[in-house]
C-alpha cells in the first residue's frame, strides 16, 4: 500500500521499526517538501517489498559502481520520473536514506546520494569511503550527505 508523505504533518508511518523512526520521518518529509516545491509533485513511498525492481536497481547500481551492499534492512522505497530524470529513494531500518537520480539524456547528471538522519552512526560500510557533510533542516534536524557520480548507464 502506498503512502503519500506529508511534510507539514510528518508521520513515521512505515518506518516504526526503525529506532531513528522520528529522525527519518522527518529525512522523508524534507525529501517530499523539496519535489513539491521545486516540481509539484507528490513524493509517495511504499514498502519496499512491494516494490522489488527499483529496490533491485538501486542495490544493482551501488554493487556495479562502489562494490557495496547495504547491511541494514530496507523499509520502505519511492521511484518516480520528475523533468526528464528517474528518481528512486530506499529508506532503510538504520536510517539511511539512498537516492538514484538517473537523467534520461546522455550527457545528463547521474549520482548516488546517501543521507543519515539525526542521530545515526556512519554505516560501516560507508565510514571510510565517504565524507559526510551537514545540512540543517527544520524538519529532519542535522541531515549528513554524501555522494558519488554513476559511471555507467543501467
Amino acid at each position: 500500500m502506498s503512502y503519500v508523505v506529508d511534510f507539514v504533518t510528518v508521520s513515521t508511518v512505515g518506518l516504526e521499526s526503525s529506532p531513528h523512526a522520528e529522525a527519518l520521518a522527518g529525512l522523508r518529509a524534507n525529501e517530499a517538501r523539496y519535489y513539491k516545491n521545486k516540481y509539484d509533485h507528490t513524493f509517495t513511498t511504499v514498502p519496499a517489498e512491494d516494490d522489488p525492481a527499483t529496490l533491485d536497481w538501486i542495490h544493482h547500481i551501488l554493487k556495479a559502481e562502489r562494490d557495496l551492499a547495504i547491511a541494514s534492512r530496507p523499509l520502505e522505497v519511492s521511484s518516480f520520473e520528475v523533468d526528464g530524470i528517474r528518481m528512486a529513494y530506499v529508506f532503510y531500518e538504520s536510517g539511511l536514506s539512498i537516492n538514484v537520480m538517473y537523467t534520461s539524456a546522455d550527457a545528463g547528471k547521474r549520482a548516488v546520494g546517501f543521507k543519515l538522519c539525526d542521530g545515526m552512526e556512519v554505516p560501516a560500510e560507508l565510514a571510510d569511503r565517504f565524507k559526510f557533510a551537514r545540512q540543517k533542516s527544520k524538519l529532519a534536524g542535522t541531515i549528513r550527505g554524501s555522494f558519488f557520480v554513476i559511471k555507467d548507464e543501467y
